[in-house]
This record gives C-alpha cells, sequence and structure tokens, in this order.
C-alpha cells in the first residue's frame, strides 16, 4: 500500500520512470496507476498518435520494443502500456537490455496481473535499477475499513459507520466494486449529506436489514428468530450472497469474538479487532454470549458448515440447509 501510494504521488507531481513493472494479486492499483499516467500524458491531441495499448496474448516483446523505439508525433513523450503481460513468457531478457538503455521519450508500462513478478529475472533487476517497480498486494480485512473512509473522504462522501461496515460486507475485498460503488452513490448523494445504510439499499441494492453484516449481529444478540430470517434471504439470494462469503464472514466474526476476549486493555480493541470503534459494543455483547470455549465450538461449527458446502462432508449440501444447520449448532 505504501509502496502504491509513494508511485501515485510521484506520478502527479510529474516524475516519470521510463519503465514502470507493475505486478501482483490486487489489479486495483495497478489499474489506478495506470489511469494515472494516462490523465497526465495523454491529451485529446496526443491520444491517436502517442498512446498506444498493446495485450501480452497478442504482442511479442519484439513488438513491444520497436513501439518504445519510436518517438512521440505530438507531445514530448510517448505512453505505452502492455496489458497481460504476464503471457510474455519468453525473451524477457531482451525487454531487460531495452530498460536498461530506455528511449528517454517514451514511458513503457508492463501490467503483470494476477501473480507477483519473479524477482529472479533479469527484467526485474534491470527495473530495480533503470525503471520502478510495484508489487501490488491485496489489503488485510483490517485495512479495507480505512481504506473505505479514506476514499470516500477524497470523494467528499461522508459514510456513517454503519454505511461502511456495510460496504464492507457486501463488497468485501473488491476494491474495484467498492470505487464503482462510490462513484454511484458521487452521482446521487448531495454534498455533504451523510450516506446511511437506507441510502446504500436504495441506490446499491444492499439489504440493511438482511446481510451478513446483520446476521453477526443478531447472532451477537443472541435472536435466534432474526437469525433464522436472514439466513433464510441469504439462501434466496446466493448470487448477490453467496454461500462462502457468508461462512467466510462468520468464521472472521468469531475470530474477532475471541480476540476481543484475549484484550488486556479494551481501548485497544478497534485497532486488534480491524473494525471501527462504533460497533465495539456489538462485540462486547457478544463476548458475554460467547466465551473463549464458545467461540471456539462456534468456530468448529462454521469449519463444518464450510465443508458442507464444498461437498466434502454431509448429504444436504443446500445453503438453506446448510445455514440453518450451523444456527442451531450455534444455539446449543
Amino acid at each position: 500500500m505504501q509502496d502504491y501510494q509513494k508511485l501515485l504521488l510521484q506520478i502527479k507531481d510529474q516524475k516519470y520512470a521510463p519503465f514502470y513493472l507493475l505486478s501482483g494479486l490486487e489489479s486495483y492499483f495497478i489499474d489506478q496507476l495506470v489511469e494515472t499516467l494516462t490523465e497526465q500524458l495523454v491529451d485529446e491531441q496526443s491520444a491517436a498518435f502517442d498512446h498506444t495499448i498493446l495485450y501480452g496474448k497478442e504482442c511479442s516483446v519484439a513488438q513491444i520494443i520497436e513501439t518504445a523505439k519510436r518517438f512521440p508525433m505530438v507531445g514530448a513523450t510517448q505512453l505505452v502500456v502492455v496489458k497481460e503481460a504476464q503471457y510474455l513468457d519468453k525473451q524477457l531478457d531482451d525487454l531487460a537490455d531495452y530498460v536498461s538503455q530506455a528511449t528517454p521519450t517514451t514511458v513503457l508500462v508492463l501490467c503483470w496481473k494476477n501473480k507477483t513478478f519473479d524477482k529472479r529475472k533479469k527484467l526485474y533487476k534491470a527495473t530495480q535499477k533503470y525503471g520502478l517497480f510495484l508489487d501490488s498486494k491485496p489489503l488485510y480485512d483490517n485495512q479495507i475499513g480505512p481504506w473505505l473512509s479514506a476514499q470516500s473522504k477524497a470523494m467528499n462522501l461522508q459514510l456513517t459507520p454503519e454505511s461502511n461496515a456495510l460496504l464492507q460486507e457486501y463488497l468485501g475485498s473488491d476494491l474495484q466494486r467498492i470505487e464503482k460503488a462510490l462513484e454511484k452513490l458521487k452521482l446521487v448523494i448531495k454534498d455533504g449529506e451523510p450516506i446511511v445504510p437506507s441510502t446504500i439499499e436504495y441506490h446499491i441494492g444492499i439489504s440493511k436489514a438482511y446481510n451478513n453484516f446483520e446476521l453477526q449481529k443478531a447472532i451477537g444478540q443472541r435472536n435466534f428468530s432474526q437469525a433464522i430470517k436472514i439466513c433464510n434471504y441469504l439462501a434466496e439470494n446466493q448470487k448477490q450472497y453467496p454461500l462462502v462469503v457468508t461462512i467466510s464472514s462468520l468464521f472472521r466474526y468469531f475470530e474477532r469474538i475471541m480476540l476481543f476476549h484475549a484484550l488486556d486493555n479494551p481501548q485497544e480493541a478497534p485497532k486488534v479487532l480491524g473494525v471501527s470503534p462504533y460497533f465495539i459494543k456489538e462485540y462486547q455483547q457478544a463476548a458475554r454470549h460467547f466465551s473463549m470455549k464458545k467461540c471456539s465450538k462456534a468456530l468448529e461449527s462454521v469449519y463444518e458448515a464450510d465443508l458442507r458446502s464444498k461437498g466434502i462432508k454431509g448429504n444436504n449440501h443446500s445453503s438453506s440447509a446448510i445455514l440453518k444447520q450451523l444456527m442451531l449448532s450455534l444455539w446449543t
């Protein structure tokens, strides 16, 4: 995250490198850097002449080098972006040789998505010396909330803590989906208007009453009937609420309750649990109902539900049956 922010600031300050090797499992940060470079280097006049997009599946390293060695026709710099670069598994040493003597009027960007670039390769070493490298890593669960808050603030949106949590539960760690949701809210919300859960429910299509966050809340309150109602809704809306996401969220939930029990200083709860201080009271309440021993048993039940969802254990693998069985095990 820090490396990404550093690169982003350099680009916005118009401090460009002749070569960027952007790799990693989180494609969002790679896309944002390419978008920012495009905004900075390409205008309406130069777009048709000094902006080239190539695809690793369709081009060779020789074509990339040939394109990069051309001189800009309109502006002072040309931008060459190679998408799907992870499919370029041959002749990368030739590209390393180019990077060591890169054309100063070209900014060449290699987008190596969904995998980290092999740092033993000659191209990586050349990039370290003559260009800039990014290993784009997914955010941890406890980083999503702060990132979401920072993004909404940058877009002049005022998310309430509950709305922040609702978006996290619904969209998970998919940063691109979160960004699109914020952009949609930006179009319909007046400046300075607080964004409450009902606003998200109406404009984004998330149910504030029936979602994974509300299921956790019902469990923490020991409200069995409400938990079953939510489970029925989630099971009937699997496209919107996949079972694997529900099970994963419950696993994190009970892990956090166990962490809460283990705290020496309750004031550290928001940082350790990775949640907003707004929700600490809910974890306090849940901890009264779920001791460390009960949390351990609950985690075993969630794990068993995960095995059933994958067809490894049990006979009835319907989402409804799995969730109901899980709820029964949590109340016994």
